[in-house]
């Protein structure tokens, strides 16, 4: 309510009201919905973390669970090869510390001032993986072809989590070509290019449409039945805090081709 006073010998006021119910009701409900909907990102937010860390500890957990039951058969024989048990508890060991190098970089991922880059030859990454995934490879009469140029650059940032994407790629890849007719081949190369490196990881599993290449890095989407859904989103979301891209085309027969630029460092 506003009152004005007139400026006249008889006196007087102009008295106007305006009703701001309907005003404070509306600034009331939008508020609210402010509030829902940060509740709501919260929610989400906590949802993909839980799915990011399911999926980056489940292939070392699984490691971890299978070299643990080839253990207790050893020794429910009787007579255990102790070289043998010796090196399967090594690789007990080497899984379980990659699952803490997984939180680890995880939370480095969440929290980018922690982080301290150093200068990360991607060949050697490329080579681990290969050797990590081995069994996997041969279990799936899968092929692996390296093509590494050896005057690569060296990239600079986070070891773990460059290797977890390039884990994630292979392991993609080896699960579409899984039941791909022969021959199955992982074809990975290695190059300079005008950014700074370039990674490309060729498969020949089934071609996927191009509605299905767009959608590939959205969280939660998958074309495997028992997939999450998170392997390439937090490829993406890795890569691109690297100041890199990553993007999949179709291979003109067959697969597709992941590529992942990334920019090269002073070290070399």
């Amino acid at each position: 309510m506003l009152a004005v006073p007139l400026e006249r010998p008889a006196g007087g006021a102009v008295i106007t009201h305006h009703d701001i119910t309907r005003r404070k009701r509306g600034e009331l409900e939008a508020q609210q919905h402010r509030q829902s909907l940060a509740h709501a990102a919260r929610v989400l937010a906590v949802g993909e973390l839980a799915g990011s860390i399911g999926h980056e500890l489940n292939q070392p957990l699984t490691a971890i669970v299978s070299n643990a039951q080839a253990a207790q058969r050893l020794l429910d024989r009787g007579n255990a090869d102790l070289a043998e048990l010796h090196e399967i508890l090594g690789d007990i060991a080497k899984d379980g510390k990659r699952g803490g190098d997984v939180i680890r970089g995880l939370r480095s991922l969440l929290k980018r001032s922690e982080a301290q880059p150093v200068a990360v030859d991607m060949r050697t990454v490329v080579g681990e993986v290969v050797t990590l995934l081995r069994s996997d490879a041969i279990a799936k009469s899968i092929a692996v072809r390296l093509d590494v140029s050896a005057v690569a650059p060296l990239v600079s940032g986070d070891r773990v989590q460059l290797q977890q994407v390039v884990l994630n790629l292979f392991m993609n890849a080896y699960d579409a070509m899984a039941g791909a007719a022969s021959p199955r081949e992982l074809h990975v190369r290695i190059h300079s290019c005008p950014v700074g490196l370039e990674l490309l990881v060729s498969d020949t599993g089934p071609m996927l449409s191009e509605g299905t290449l767009e959608r590939m890095f959205e969280p939660f989407f998958t074309t495997k039945p028992e997939g999450l859904g998170m392997g390439l989103s937090i490829s993406r979301t890795i890569v691109r805090a690297h100041g890199g891209e990553i993007r999949a085309a179709r291979n003109p027969e067959r697969g597709i081709t992941m590529c992942v630029t990334l920019p090269g460092t002073d070290g070399r």
